[in-house]
């Protein structure tokens, strides 16, 4: 049996991007030379790791059980270099945190800074995701950190709170809604919404959650962050639902009111999660120390 790291990870890249062609691109190799790679892992493990269709490939029984056991040594090996990374000048440790929309975009961007201001041999590799798929991915080895929504299953995983993120509902001046008494979620989705990226965490979400009730969201415009979502409903392009902190954040205006919801599920907390706290790489444990504070 004859495979290297970089075997590991241009298996794991073919697997994430679902073709090998774009996972020779994530790996810096040429087609060839990738294509080569998977044969003779292939050979060397003398199973078939792939399935090839005319839409990408899929992982065989085989291959699922090597992207699992990939991943673990990928992440013994960067916590490895992270650990002796202070001791070798010029090496660089990475961080793998994943969040959802709130995080994302409320909480983090200035916490990060300052934490990598006084971290020179730090990255960080921040990627956004619907909660539940962000504790699969911490369970399978696949990330050291993240934030996610205390709506979520959390089995198997430590927690240390984050932040409160209640949602709120945000309509233009004059709307039907805005009568004085506080709407269910059900009846907000007779009218139009101004809504995020659909590929965005908080859109999945509040998607899930309308389809709970029977109904889908009537999505008008979908626009790039809070504040365009924001400066939209206020010019009447419709209604939305946006984090709390995105509102307070921003001076108060006529042209909008922001009105809690009543359902359970908007009134989240986040919580920052990992496997085991103290089983993570130094880099890690100082982030998540960090944010945690």
């Amino acid at each position: 049996m004859h495979f290297d790291l970089t075997d590991l990870r241009l298996f794991l890249n073919i697997l994430d991007t679902g073709n090998i062609t774009a996972g020779a691109v994530r790996s810096h190799l040429s087609l060839p030379a990738a294509s080569a790679r998977v044969r003779a892992l292939e050979a060397s493990l003398g199973v078939g790791l792939l399935e090839r269709g005319r839409r990408g490939v899929t992982p065989t029984p085989a291959g699922k059980a090597l992207a699992q056991h990939a991943r673990v040594l990928l992440q013994h090996a960067e916590h490895l270099q992270q650990d002796l990374a202070e001791y070798a000048q010029g090496v660089k440790g990475r961080v793998r945190l994943l969040c959802n929309t709130s995080a994302m975009t409320e909480y983090l961007p200035e916490l990060l800074a300052g934490f990598l201001k006084g971290q020179p041999n730090l990255d960080i590799d921040l990627q956004e995701l619907p909660s539940a798929r962000i504790t699969h991915a911490l369970r399978q080895g696949a990330a050291d950190l993240g934030i996610v929504s205390d709506a979520v299953d959390r089995a198997g995983l430590q927690t240390w709170p984050f932040r409160d993120d209640p949602l709120v509902l945000i309509l233009p001046s004059g709307h039907p809604l805005a009568d004085g008494h506080t709407p269910s979620f059900s009846e907000t989705l007779g009218y139009d919404y101004v809504g995020l990226d659909a590929s965005s965490a908080l859109a999945i979400y509040l998607e899930e959650q309308a389809l709970h009730t029977g109904m889908r969201m009537q999505i008008r415009i979908r626009a790039d962050g809070f504040d365009g979502m924001i400066r939209m409903v206020a010019h009447g392009a419709g209604i939305a639902i946006v984090p709390k902190a995105a509102i307070d954040r921003r001076p108060p205006e006529p042209s909008y009111q922001a009105i809690p919801l009543q359902e359970a599920w908007a009134h989240r907390a986040l919580l920052l999660c990992a496997r085991n706290f103290e089983g993570l790489p130094a880099y890690a444990k100082a982030l998540a120390r960090h944010l945690a504070d």
